[in-house]
């Protein structure tokens, strides 16, 4: 017989448990079972990922998937006149608005505060997905995402992203293919 050290099986036992806690709690939040209830639909294949770390930012997200920055998807909410949209641009590039004015041809073109984003999307900073949105909104999509095989949107919550390839992602999205980067 082998001796178990049983607080060191408490231990291990007490952070899993902890964390299949935190993933369940997470996945039943609304604005996430809205987006997976959105993926599931487009292909039941698709799942989210609920991760260790927070994917607050881009690079956070990278970090957390030890994947490369360029394939995190940043779901940007912009205000054009008195319409909103959603621009996807990679993790490592910056959208450029003098781009987005000329394929919107309209001038008065400016980030979403944080209320228009929730109001909008229903999600907040930090969790906004590229779909599951309250509000129906035109979606851009930034042709430098599509270098990558798969590409992480965010889920409705900072810690909770999806993975995806570029060509899904337009065809969920319904995204207007573009070069939106500087």
């Amino acid at each position: 017989w082998k001796r178990i050290d049983i607080r060191r099986f408490n231990q291990r036992y007490s952070k899993r448990s902890t964390k299949i806690k935190k993933m369940s709690e997470l996945l039943n939040k609304e604005p996430v079972k809205r987006v997976g209830e959105t993926i599931k639909k487009f292909d039941p294949n698709l799942k989210i990922i609920v991760l260790d770390t927070t994917a607050r930012t881009a690079k956070d997200a990278a970090n957390s998937l030890k994947c490369e920055l360029g394939a995190i998807v940043k779901s940007l909410v912009f205000r054009a006149e008195n319409d909103f949209l959603i621009c996807l641009v990679s993790g490592d590039k910056r959208c450029s608005l003098n781009k987005l004015k000329k394929i919107l041809n309209k001038k008065d073109v400016s980030m979403a505060n944080a209320d228009q984003v929730k109001e909008n999307t229903g999600f907040s900073i930090g969790g906004v997905a590229p779909v599951g949105h309250l509000k129906k909104l035109n979606i851009i999509v930034d042709k430098s995402l599509n270098r990558f095989k798969y590409v992480y949107g965010a889920a409705g919550h900072p810690d909770c992203v999806f993975k995806i390839t570029y060509d899904e992602l337009i065809k969920l999205t319904n995204g207007l293919e573009k070069e939106l980067v500087e």
